[in-house]
Order: structure tokens, then C-alpha cells, then sequence
């Protein structure tokens, strides 16, 4: 539901253009370094001055008012790394990874439009607009809440990857992930579901702490049984104890799953030079108002005349601007 519009901004005429937009604009989002959109002349302060009820958003690696990292270059990966995620991440048993999803830059747009939201409902009150910034540094730290406030209070490091009832097991066809939580005597759910003897009876596996303990000999029981069956077979079984499971799915497999479908997660629009584009839907689900694609992703500049003459540039002001490179 996007228009593009490709201006040069480091030509006046390239900013120009940006500030007549900024004179008709709610809000605008931008993620270059700190400093950047200052030099180019439409920072927040001379936004404001054009127009006093803009939303400026502003996505950041690191934050932009201090520290040691505020100017640096920002990237997903670099968040993970740094703010503890990647290292949480691990299993005890496991090395160190990349994500293979960039959850902070996920993280951080979905902040973002919260702030933007949140910013525009103030607006309806106070008549002003404001800055809006949130930084992939932030986002990620904010989605490790509980984590980090069991640090900080009591130095205690929660990992629920170490859960000796928890975690992933090899099965014939692939892997199984079981929680073993929310239930008394979890461990001896799972032993009858697994058809083995109540390892619960065991000393060493007969309290919580005796279980965090023994964790990989647990561990290595419980994988040995699992790689004897399939998934399905493993996830009905413990389904029926009441225990939470799920087979791991690569994400080929998740796309083509039944509650996928049956939630509606799949957009198929058409495209004047893709054919097609498939694409997920939105996950916020709206009774009144559902959200819907009206546009296909555009090409760099697709709109650019539209727009321009929108903003009543004539078409030779037009010209001239794709003469001097501004925009084209």
C-alpha cells in the first residue's frame, strides 16, 4: 500500500521537493545515521518549523542523544550481540548463532509504528507533533523485559532453553519441541507418553532441582526415546497427556500448514511485472476495518510524476527537475 517517489536529497532542488511534502505530510519515517537527515536539512527542527504537526519518526541502530555507540552504524546483528539476545539465545549444549530472523528490525518497526500511533493520537489533543525514536539497541533489549529485570533485581540469569524439561528432540523425520511446564509432575507426563518408566521415581530426577542437576543425563534419555518415533507420532502422543509440543518445522512447511490457511495469512495480489505477488498478510485482525492490499510493492520511482503533480509541480518543472537529477 505503498507509493515511491526517488528524490536525490543531496541536491536543494532533490530537498525542495522533500519539503513541499513534509508541508502535506502526517508523519515521516527515517532510518539514516544520526546526524544525516540534519545535514541534508530536514532534521526534526526544520521539519517542525514547516510544518508544527509532523510525526517525525526516527529509527536509529543505537539511540542518537549519547553513549558509545550513538553514531554508530546500526544492523540487526549488531543488536543481537549487544544486547545480550544472541548470547540467551544459546542452549547450554549449543554454540552461539545468528538469528536466522532479524528480530530486531522487526521489533523495532513494530515500536515504531506503536510510538507513530501513539504520537498522532496526542496530536489529536495537543495540536502538536513530535519526535518518535526508537533504536534496534532498545527494541531488542525491551523484548528480554522479564529476563533483564530478574538480572538487574536479583542477578539471576533465566534461560528457558536450560529447562531440563524443555527443549528440542530428534525424531525419525526431523525434530520435536516439548515444554515441560505448566503442570504438576511434568516428568511423569512425559515418561508415559514416551512409554518409559516414571522417571519422576528416580532420586535424581525427583525434584526440580534434582532434574536441574541431572539435566543432560534427563536430557539424553528422553532424546534417545524420541528418535524412535516420527514427530506426528511423538506430538500425539504427549498431546494427550496434556503436555505442550509441537514438531519443529522448517519454514517451507510452516507456510503450507492448515492454521496458516485457516488464519488467513496469505496475501496473493496481482503485478504488472512480477505476475503475481504472494506475500503474509497482516496479523492484526480488524472486525470493522480488516486490512487489505491495495497496492502491490512499487518499483524505485514508480510514482514520482504522479506525486510531483499531486504537489502541483507543472510538467516543466517537472522536466527540469529530472534534468538536474533531483529525482526521475
Amino acid at each position: 500500500n505503498k507509493r515511491s517517489l526517488e528524490l536525490d536529497l543531496r541536491n536543494e532542488s532533490g530537498r525542495e521537493i522533500a519539503r513541499d511534502l513534509v508541508k502535506r505530510s502526517d508523519v515521516i519515517v527515517n532510518n539514516f545515521r544520526p546526524g544525516v537527515m540534519d545535514r541534508l536539512e530536514l532534521g526534526y527542527e526544520r521539519c517542525r518549523e514547516i510544518n508544527p504537526r509532523i510525526i517525525y519518526a526516527f529509527g536509529s541502530g543505537f539511540g542518537s542523544a549519547a553513549g558509545p555507540y550513538a553514531h554508530k552504524g546500526g544492523q540487526d546483528v549488531l543488536a543481537q550481540a549487544l544486547t545480550g539476545a544472541m548470547a540467551r539465545r544459546a542452549d547450554p549444549d549449543h554454540p552461539l548463532a545468528i538469528y536466522a530472523t532479524a528480530l530486531a528490525d522487526y521489533t523495532a518497526g513494530t515500536l515504531m509504528t506503536q510510538g507513530i500511533l501513539l504520537a498522532l493520537l496526542a496530536r489529536e489533543r495537543t495540536g502538536e507533533g513530535q519526535l518518535v525514536e526508537v533504536s534496534l539497541y532498545d527494541a531488542l533489549l525491551s523484548m528480554q523485559l522479564q529476563e533483564a529485570t530478574m538480572q538487574l533485581m536479583r542477578g539471576v540469569e533465566l534461560n528457558w532453553a536450560a529447562k531440563p524439561l524443555s527443549g528440542v528432540f530428534p525424531t525419525t523425520d526431523g525434530a520435536i519441541v516439548i515444554v515441560g511446564a505448566f503442570k504438576d509432575n511434568p516428568l511423569r507426563s512425559i515418561s508415559s507418553a514416551l512409554g518409559l518408566e516414571d522417571l519422576s521415581l528416580r532420586p535424581e530426577f525427583a525434584t526440580d532441582g534434582a532434574q536441574e542437576s541431572h539435566r543432560a543425563e534427563l536430557q539424553r534419555i528422553l532424546a534417545q526415546r524420541t528418535a524412535e518415533g516420527t514427530s506426528a507420532h511423538w506430538t500425539r502422543r504427549l498431546e494427550e497427556v496434556d503436555i505442550l509440543c509441537a514438531p519443529v518445522l522448517p519454514l517451507r512447511e510452516a507456510l503450507e500448514d492448515a492454521q496458516v490457511a485457516a488464519n488467513e495469512m496469505i496475501w496473493r495480489m496481482p503485478h504488472a511485472r512480477q505476475g503475481e505477488v504472494v506475500t503474509l498478510a497482516n496479523p492484526v485482525k480488524l472486525s470493522a476495518t480488516p486490512a487489505r492490499a491495495r497496492r502491490t510493492p512499487p518499483g524505485l520511482g514508480e510514482h514520482t510524476l504522479e506525486i510531483l503533480r499531486e504537489l502541483g509541480y507543472s510538467a516543466e518543472r517537472i522536466d527540469d527537475l529530472i534534468a538536474a537529477r533531483s529525482t526521475r
